[in-house]
């Protein structure tokens, strides 16, 4: 089913080649004038996989009372388009194309499952005998081959079969962050991340031909950085803006210490210097913008979105100039270069991860929430598994009957509860379980 090829732009046809453009099924181009990038965005844009993030936790339950403060906290779709608007603007100044940095970070949480990574880690325990669950090997599922976009015959079969969005092999490539398959990491072959589940190899090898092993091409490296970028800033304003975090806490010791111990070994390697966080929080803390204090008040809003630009803008910059001073001003894309992320920009990052780890994700309340999410995965999984294909909807019920094996069929069960938005999984879980009809009435 390889491939077809389109034509690109005189702007960008000494950065990507054919290869580049090409798709796994061949399909003719509909109206000219679109660049190949520029149809992989559109896709994903449109995607029915994109919209259900919207339904997905990010860092806190929607409607949980560590929301009260607002109706509209930050979901997996916001975080997506707040780091497709960092990711675009930081490739694009780097020589990236911007609708394919753009796609890139549009997909890339569109494999999570409802609850977060809370419910990637219950979905993984209920997966340890078909393959384990992943929500970046997820993604790669969806969009090769669950969202309903694309069908094309089997050449062995004659049976239609679907190649899902149908993206490009630099689209795909993109938004791939684990370049391997489960347990082949380059270092660590227990590692939980990886890109690709067994059945998805022959895509993923596809999409890989010509990559240097393990290496991440550099709008994937891009899309990374602005992922880290816009959680760990955004995740910070929010508990600003909710009252769970006083800025002049972070002065005291104590609370210091606290905040060092949750980063390192998480966000920074186990063997970093708490001294080196102490710095990159003193850096942050020492400029003008930074929020020293919040009331909620509309200047106080002001000067906190103030500070959260401040920030995106100081971590970019720090990568734009570190990458330019590597590699020079040229346009640098595909395996042509590595993003290079300074070390005190890194640091700082990961110190604005740490604190809202420490005072929004660990509180009580959230525990308490995280432990019922887990408990509702494993009953539904539980009870789909054991009434499939009953209860599955009719695309995963196709997936299921033309499984050839249990392992495969245990697949489409957990296919189907990934795509899954939080309430969707509470109301099928209450549906399928005595428990969750109980807490229903």
């Amino acid at each position: 089913m390889e491939g077809t090829t389109h034509a690109l732009t005189d702007d960008h046809r000494d950065l990507y080649d054919a290869a580049d453009t090409e798709r796994w099924a061949a399909e003719p181009d509909k109206r000219p004038g679109r660049t190949a990038f520029q149809r992989d965005r559109a896709r994903v844009l449109h995607s029915a996989a994109l919209r259900r993030l919207a339904g997905k936790t990010q860092v806190v339950t929607p409607g949980s009372r560590s929301y009260d403060w607002d109706a509209s906290p930050r979901t997996r779709l916001t975080h997506s388009l707040e780091c497709a608007q960092v990711g675009r603007e930081l490739g694009a100044a780097l020589g990236c194309d911007p609708d394919l940095v753009e796609a890139a970070c549009l997909s890339h949480d569109m494999g999570h499952p409802p609850f977060g990574h809370n419910g990637e880690e219950a979905l993984n325990e209920f997966a340890k005998d078909c393959g384990g669950f992943e929500g970046n090997a997820q993604s790669l599922r969806l969009l090769t081959r669950l969202e309903p976009k694309r069908f094309v015959p089997d050449p062995a079969s004659g049976e239609l079969v679907s190649v899902g969005l149908n993206l490009t092999r630099a689209c795909l490539d993109a938004a791939t962050k684990y370049p391997w398959a489960r347990g082949d990491h380059p270092t660590d072959p227990g590692s939980v991340k990886f890109g690709a589940y067994e059945d998805d190899l022959p895509v993923f090898a596809w999409l890989r031909r010509g990559a240097p092993a393990d290496r991440k091409c550099f709008e994937a490296q891009v899309m990374d950085w602005a992922d880290d970028v816009a959680y760990s800033v955004h995740d910070f304003e929010d508990g600003l803006h909710a009252g769970h975090l006083d800025p002049n806490m972070l002065y005291a010791e104590p609370e210091r210490t606290a905040i060092w111990q949750v980063a390192i070994g998480r966000y920074v390697p186990a063997d970093t210097a708490p001294e080196e966080l102490r710095a990159a929080l003193d850096r942050l803390m020492e400029q003008e913008w930074w929020p020293h204090g919040y009331d909620g008040s509309a200047v106080a809003q002001s000067r906190l979105k103030d500070a959260t630009s401040q920030l995106i803008g100081r971590f970019c910059l720090a990568a734009e100039g570190a990458t330019r001073e590597a590699y020079g001003s040229g346009r640098l894309t595909r395996y042509g270069a590595e993003l290079v992320i300074p070390h005190e920009a890194r640091n700082e990052c990961a110190v604005l991860k740490a604190v809202a780890d420490l005072y929004v994700m660990q509180r009580d309340e959230q525990e308490r929430i995280r432990a019922d999410q887990r408990i509702v995965l494993a009953e539904l999984a539980e009870a789909l598994s054991a009434r499939a294909p009953e209860g599955l909807d009719p695309q995963f019920r196709a997936i299921f009957d033309a499984a050839q094996d249990d392992k495969a069929r245990k697949r489409a069960v957990i296919d189907q509860i990934a795509c899954l938005t939080d309430a969707s999984a509470r109301s099928l879980h209450a549906r399928l379980t005595r428990r969750g009809r109980r807490a229903e009435r």
